[in-house]
């Protein structure tokens, strides 16, 4: 969910002054994306208000008394941390500050316009957070099990397969794969043009292949039937077969009788 579709930006305020806190809420006003969850008057209370409602954006003092807005963030360390936009009366703790990861900082008194950068700096932040998550989930659904991205209920054989490069997702049409191979984890998918990894095996592959357009020849190869240019014998009865683009694979003997019988042949007398 990206943040423009958010409800809200759940929002903390944490600051010892009264004034300053006031000042924050009447510069977010505008912002009705944006609901303040929570003010906090000291560090402590910003810690206990952060763990217990993750905001998305905390507005964060830097002097306060006891606990300091850089205390506030050690102590959460280990904790997932929301935005944090530092407000001071000093300018002096801007590179501390950003040293922390802090999205902004602001030096009171805030005038308004940037304000209002930094509130499309959040926006634009979460925006990129909530593509990365979607992005993950995408990825990892996409490589537990494949066939969801047809809809498929286990009867129509997958027709495309999701191919993942880092951060992106490519799809190949299996009507131009001429070839499968098994590689570790991996099955390489060869076209006419290259060849693409999948993290899948080939057993589960071979499950979801149409079987009147692709054969298993061997416990590491599928090939797809119509690409088959010849099939060759040799001696003690071992098979090659050759592809139209001339690759050479071999037929196992495990996997011989069934390609035989799908492809026309007649098994000759074992030797």
């Amino acid at each position: 969910m990206s943040s423009a579709a958010r409800q809200t930006i759940r929002t903390v305020i944490v600051d010892d002054e009264p004034l300053a806190r006031e000042g924050i809420r009447q510069l977010l006003e505008p912002e009705t994306q944006f609901t303040v969850i929570a003010e906090c008057v000291d560090g402590d209370d910003a810690i206990d208000t952060i763990v217990r409602e993750h905001p998305d954006v905390v507005f964060l003092d830097v002097q306060m008394p006891q606990r300091d807005g850089f205390d506030v963030l050690a102590a959460l360390s280990e904790q997932p941390l929301p935005l944090v936009v530092f407000v001071t009366a000093y300018d002096e703790y801007a590179v501390k500050a950003f040293e922390t990861h802090a999205l902004d900082y602001l030096v009171k008194p805030v005038n308004r316009d940037r304000f209002r950068h930094t509130i499309e700096r959040v926006r634009q932040r979460l925006t990129e957070q909530d593509l990365g998550a979607a992005t993950s989930r995408l990825l990892r659904l996409l490589e537990e099990h494949p066939s969801r991205l047809e809809g498929r209920t286990g009867a129509a054989p997958l027709r495309r397969l999701p191919i993942k490069t880092g951060d992106r997702i490519y799809f190949v049409n299996v009507d131009d794969i001429d070839w499968i191979e098994a590689a570790d984890y991996y099955a390489s998918l060869h076209t006419k043009k290259q060849t693409h990894l999948i993290r899948m095996s080939l057993n589960a592959l071979e499950e979801q292949l149409d079987p009147d357009e692709f054969l298993r020849i061997h416990r590491s190869t599928i090939i797809r039937i119509s690409r088959i240019a010849e099939l060759r014998r040799h001696f003690r009865g071992d098979y090659t077969v050759i592809l139209d683009d001339g690759t050479r694979l071999k037929l196992s003997r495990s996997y011989r009788r069934k390609a035989l019988d799908i492809l026309g042949q007649i098994e000759p007398p074992s030797d």
